[in-house]
């Protein structure tokens, strides 16, 4: 992994390191690993904001020094990589941009928001009915007997009642909000602040409430909501991945991150349904029982229609750089490829690793487990993820599905 800050040079300072080692255990440890000082970066690429301070976490398929050019490379790669899983949704932004030199992968986000939130306050925000209990000072809907003696004994005027409104008070409306609030404690980009404080005055009276997770849960999909999908989905992201700093409030966190591992899985899995083979079918996460309640899974499987049959390819994807001039997988990915084989009955298979450089590949075989050596072959492939120009390569799918079949 690459990494990048928006201050280049300087160290962590101890509050921050003490919030990511922090915001690290309450998620088990799961993306970095604390060393001296600093932390090590594990499988995930993202963002991270703590206060002022950007990092930038990028993907990286040799052990090469990044350089300045390398952090565009990959930057923009990533941005793409995400585009094409559908984890974020670009269409919106203009390309001039997209050309711009984000401080991070948040901001574009935060862009993306914005854009959505001003869109449906220019089309009106949805209005729902709810339950009110009040006073008021004509009988309508259900009288509350004992509110209503407890308030209302000397105001006989009045009627205190539980009856419907029909307002903006509503889930989806409260999370929209808390978003945008949640933007302004944390970003400081000077043009964003000021786009979401006149967003916020646009806002009508809506009540700022605490969102967590169950809330989400509680978002029901209809003709009216159907608008809100995208600014809710980044909403949700927002809201979930913010820590704020309970003591100080000056290294509030926000983070983005995403395992390297799954998305590169996933992007190699659309890049294949759009390569240009005839006869190729792919399916993305088989499983087949393997003993007693448990399961194996390969991350793709390929189908090749032949007028002499079908034959069946198993594909496993790797974000490892292995080394170059002695690319050899471990022990247990070959054993897992084998019975991968096995039992989806594949003759050839392909352990696929991301690689700058052009490797001579070839079929190894397994001794056991077919009639002949040939019909149960796995490859350690290497795949470069960018072109000759340094942009993702469009015809990655047809270049692995070519090392499958020769």
């Amino acid at each position: 992994m690459t990494l990048h800050t928006d201050w280049k040079g300087r160290q962590l300072l101890p509050r921050e390191l003490e919030r990511l080692l922090e915001f690290n255990d309450n998620n088990n440890n799961l993306y970095f690993t604390g060393i001296r000082d600093g932390v090590q970066f594990n499988n995930y690429v993202g963002v991270i904001q703590i206060g002022g301070l950007t990092i930038e976490i990028l993907p990286k398929a040799d052990k090469i020094k990044a350089t300045d050019e390398d952090y565009r490379t990959w930057h923009s790669a990533l941005l793409k990589m995400l585009k094409v899983c559908k984890h974020i949704n670009v269409t919106s932004v203009s390309e001039a941009s997209l050309k711009q030199r984000h401080n991070s992968l948040l901001e574009l986000y935060f862009e993306i928001y914005l854009d959505e939130v001003q869109l449906l306050l220019r089309r009106g925000l949805i209005k729902q009915y709810r339950r009110h209990s009040s006073n008021v000072l004509s009988l309508k809907g259900r009288l509350d007997f004992n509110k209503n003696i407890q308030q209302n004994l000397i105001h006989q005027e009045r009627f205190y009642t539980e009856h419907q409104i029909y307002d903006f008070e509503n889930l989806a409306n409260q999370i929209l909000l808390k978003a945008l609030s949640i933007l302004g404690d944390i970003t400081f980009n000077t043009s964003l602040k000021d786009r979401i404080a006149r967003l916020k005055l646009s806002f009508p009276e809506i009540k700022e409430i605490p969102i967590q997770k169950s809330h989400f849960d509680k978002l029901k999909e209809n003709r009216k909501t159907v608008v809100y999908s995208q600014a809710l989905q980044i909403a949700k992201m927002i809201i979930l991945n913010y820590s704020p700093d309970i003591r100080t409030g000056q290294e509030n966190m926000l983070t983005l991150l995403f395992d390297m591992n799954k998305l590169w899985e996933e992007y190699i899995y659309r890049m294949l349904l759009k390569a240009n083979h005839e006869g190729i079918t792919v399916s993305f996460q088989n499983k087949q029982k393997f003993w007693e309640n448990r399961t194996i899974r390969p991350d793709l499987v390929l189908l090749h229609e032949t007028e002499f049959g079908t034959n069946t390819y198993v594909v496993d994807t790797k974000w490892k750089v292995l080394d170059i001039n002695n690319p050899k997988p471990s022990d247990d990915d070959l054993k897992q490829m084998y019975a991968y084989n096995l039992y989806w009955n594949a003759k050839k298979s392909m352990l696929l690793y991301p690689h700058s450089n052009s490797v001579n590949e070839s079929f190894g075989r397994f001794w056991k487990g077919a009639p002949t050596p040939e019909d149960n072959q796995c490859k350690v492939g290497f795949v470069s993820v960018l072109d000759d120009n340094n942009y993702l390569d469009i015809k990655i799918g047809d270049k692995i599905i070519d090392k499958l079949l020769n």
